[in-house]
Protein backbone atom coordinates (compact mmCIF):
# COMPACT_ATOMS: atom_id res chain seq x y z
CA UNK A 1 0.00 0.00 0.00
CA UNK A 2 2.90 2.38 0.73
CA UNK A 3 4.10 2.06 -2.86
CA UNK A 4 0.68 2.99 -4.23
CA UNK A 5 0.41 6.00 -1.87
CA UNK A 6 3.93 7.10 -2.83
CA UNK A 7 3.16 6.76 -6.53
CA UNK A 8 -0.16 8.64 -6.30
CA UNK A 9 1.33 11.42 -4.15
CA UNK A 10 4.18 12.08 -6.55
CA UNK A 11 1.92 11.71 -9.58
CA UNK A 12 -0.25 14.45 -8.04
CA UNK A 13 2.84 16.59 -7.43
CA UNK A 14 3.89 16.07 -11.04
CA UNK A 15 0.47 16.99 -12.43
CA UNK A 16 -0.22 20.04 -10.28
CA UNK A 17 3.26 21.35 -9.54
CA UNK A 18 3.28 24.26 -11.96
CA UNK A 19 5.89 26.96 -11.78
CA UNK A 20 9.03 24.92 -11.31
CA UNK A 21 10.79 23.34 -8.38
CA UNK A 22 10.52 26.09 -5.79
CA UNK A 23 6.85 26.58 -6.54
CA UNK A 24 6.38 22.84 -5.99
CA UNK A 25 7.89 22.84 -2.50
CA UNK A 26 4.57 23.74 -0.84
CA UNK A 27 2.81 20.92 -2.71
CA UNK A 28 5.60 18.48 -1.78
CA UNK A 29 5.35 19.67 1.84
CA UNK A 30 1.61 19.07 1.88
CA UNK A 31 1.92 15.55 0.47
CA UNK A 32 5.04 14.40 2.31
CA UNK A 33 4.66 16.08 5.71
CA UNK A 34 1.00 17.00 6.21
CA UNK A 35 -0.97 14.33 4.35
CA UNK A 36 1.27 11.29 4.76
CA UNK A 37 3.65 12.13 7.61
CA UNK A 38 6.57 10.49 5.84
CA UNK A 39 9.00 13.24 6.93
CA UNK A 40 9.00 16.07 9.42
CA UNK A 41 9.13 19.68 8.22
CA UNK A 42 12.79 19.88 9.30
CA UNK A 43 13.65 16.70 7.39
CA UNK A 44 11.94 18.04 4.27
CA UNK A 45 13.89 21.29 4.60
CA UNK A 46 17.10 19.24 4.66
CA UNK A 47 15.93 17.26 1.61
CA UNK A 48 15.18 20.51 -0.24
CA UNK A 49 18.64 21.87 0.61
CA UNK A 50 20.34 18.69 -0.59
CA UNK A 51 18.15 18.68 -3.70
CA UNK A 52 19.31 22.20 -4.52
CA UNK A 53 22.96 21.19 -4.33
CA UNK A 54 22.65 18.13 -6.57
CA UNK A 55 22.25 18.29 -10.35
CA UNK A 56 18.74 18.14 -11.70
CA UNK A 57 15.34 19.59 -10.88
CA UNK A 58 14.54 19.96 -7.19
CA UNK A 59 11.23 18.08 -7.42
CA UNK A 60 12.86 15.05 -9.02
CA UNK A 61 15.70 15.03 -6.51
CA UNK A 62 13.20 15.30 -3.64
CA UNK A 63 11.13 12.47 -5.09
CA UNK A 64 14.18 10.23 -5.30
CA UNK A 65 15.19 10.93 -1.71
CA UNK A 66 11.70 10.71 -0.24
CA UNK A 67 10.96 7.51 -2.17
CA UNK A 68 14.03 5.88 -0.68
CA UNK A 69 13.32 7.18 2.81
CA UNK A 70 9.69 6.02 2.78
CA UNK A 71 10.31 2.53 1.40
CA UNK A 72 13.89 1.94 2.49
CA UNK A 73 14.96 0.76 -0.94
CA UNK A 74 15.87 1.88 -4.45
CA UNK A 75 12.51 0.73 -5.85
CA UNK A 76 10.77 3.43 -3.83
CA UNK A 77 13.19 6.02 -5.21
CA UNK A 78 12.55 4.84 -8.74
CA UNK A 79 8.78 4.75 -8.27
CA UNK A 80 8.54 8.29 -6.84
CA UNK A 81 10.92 9.65 -9.48
CA UNK A 82 8.97 8.07 -12.35
CA UNK A 83 5.67 9.26 -10.85
CA UNK A 84 6.79 12.90 -10.61
CA UNK A 85 8.23 12.81 -14.16
CA UNK A 86 5.35 10.97 -15.84
CA UNK A 87 2.96 13.94 -16.21
CA UNK A 88 5.65 16.19 -17.71
CA UNK A 89 6.83 13.46 -20.04
CA UNK A 90 3.29 12.79 -21.21
CA UNK A 91 2.52 16.48 -21.75
CA UNK A 92 5.81 17.02 -23.61
CA UNK A 93 5.12 14.07 -25.91
CA UNK A 94 1.70 15.53 -26.73
CA UNK A 95 3.14 19.01 -27.21
CA UNK A 96 5.85 17.63 -29.48
CA UNK A 97 3.27 15.79 -31.58
CA UNK A 98 1.28 19.00 -32.05
CA UNK A 99 4.42 21.07 -32.58
CA UNK A 100 5.47 18.99 -35.58
CA UNK A 101 1.96 19.29 -37.02
CA UNK A 102 1.76 23.04 -36.48
CA UNK A 103 5.35 24.24 -36.90
CA UNK A 104 4.67 25.60 -40.40
CA UNK A 105 1.38 27.25 -39.41
CA UNK A 106 1.59 31.06 -39.64
CA UNK A 107 -0.34 31.74 -36.40
CA UNK A 108 1.69 29.17 -34.49
CA UNK A 109 4.96 30.68 -35.74
CA UNK A 110 3.70 34.10 -34.66
CA UNK A 111 2.83 32.83 -31.20
CA UNK A 112 6.27 31.21 -30.83
CA UNK A 113 7.98 34.41 -31.99
CA UNK A 114 5.99 36.39 -29.43
CA UNK A 115 6.92 34.02 -26.60
CA UNK A 116 10.68 34.17 -27.18
CA UNK A 117 11.10 37.74 -25.86
CA UNK A 118 8.74 36.90 -23.00
CA UNK A 119 11.01 34.02 -21.93
CA UNK A 120 14.06 36.25 -22.05
CA UNK A 121 12.15 38.83 -19.99
CA UNK A 122 11.22 36.23 -17.36
CA UNK A 123 14.81 35.02 -17.10
CA UNK A 124 16.08 38.60 -16.84
CA UNK A 125 13.41 39.36 -14.23
CA UNK A 126 14.60 36.40 -12.14
CA UNK A 127 18.18 37.60 -12.40
CA UNK A 128 17.20 41.13 -11.35
CA UNK A 129 15.27 39.77 -8.36
CA UNK A 130 18.40 37.91 -7.26
CA UNK A 131 20.47 41.07 -7.64
CA UNK A 132 17.88 42.95 -5.60
CA UNK A 133 18.16 40.48 -2.73
CA UNK A 134 21.75 41.67 -2.08
CA UNK A 135 22.22 39.02 0.59
CA UNK A 136 24.88 37.30 -1.47
CA UNK A 137 25.79 39.86 -4.11
CA UNK A 138 29.06 41.57 -3.27
CA UNK A 139 32.08 42.69 -5.30
CA UNK A 140 33.40 39.10 -5.42
CA UNK A 141 30.11 37.89 -6.90
CA UNK A 142 30.30 40.63 -9.53
CA UNK A 143 33.84 39.53 -10.47
CA UNK A 144 32.69 35.92 -10.91
CA UNK A 145 29.61 37.09 -12.82
CA UNK A 146 31.61 39.32 -15.17
CA UNK A 147 34.17 36.61 -15.82
CA UNK A 148 31.46 34.05 -16.60
CA UNK A 149 29.56 36.49 -18.78
CA UNK A 150 32.62 37.34 -20.89
CA UNK A 151 33.62 33.67 -21.08
CA UNK A 152 30.13 32.58 -22.14
CA UNK A 153 30.02 35.24 -24.87
CA UNK A 154 33.31 33.76 -26.09
CA UNK A 155 31.64 30.32 -26.13
CA UNK A 156 33.60 28.75 -23.25
CA UNK A 157 32.17 25.37 -22.24
CA UNK A 158 29.47 25.88 -19.52
CA UNK A 159 30.73 22.91 -17.50
CA UNK A 160 34.17 24.48 -17.38
CA UNK A 161 32.57 27.76 -16.26
CA UNK A 162 30.78 25.97 -13.41
CA UNK A 163 34.03 24.35 -12.27
CA UNK A 164 35.99 27.61 -12.56
CA UNK A 165 33.26 29.46 -10.65
CA UNK A 166 33.45 26.92 -7.85
CA UNK A 167 37.23 27.31 -7.71
CA UNK A 168 36.87 31.11 -7.74
CA UNK A 169 34.34 30.86 -4.91
CA UNK A 170 36.74 28.76 -2.85
CA UNK A 171 39.59 31.20 -3.48
CA UNK A 172 37.61 34.42 -2.99
CA UNK A 173 35.43 33.33 -0.10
Amino acid sequence: MIYLNLFLSYLKIGFFGFGGGYAMISLIYNEVVVQNGWLTAAELADVAAISQMTPGPIAINCATYVGYTVTGNVWGSLLATVAVCLPSLTLMMLATKFYFRLRDNRQFKGAMSGMQPMMIGLILSSALMLFGESTFIDWKSWVIFAGCFVASVRKVNPILLIILSAVAGIVLY
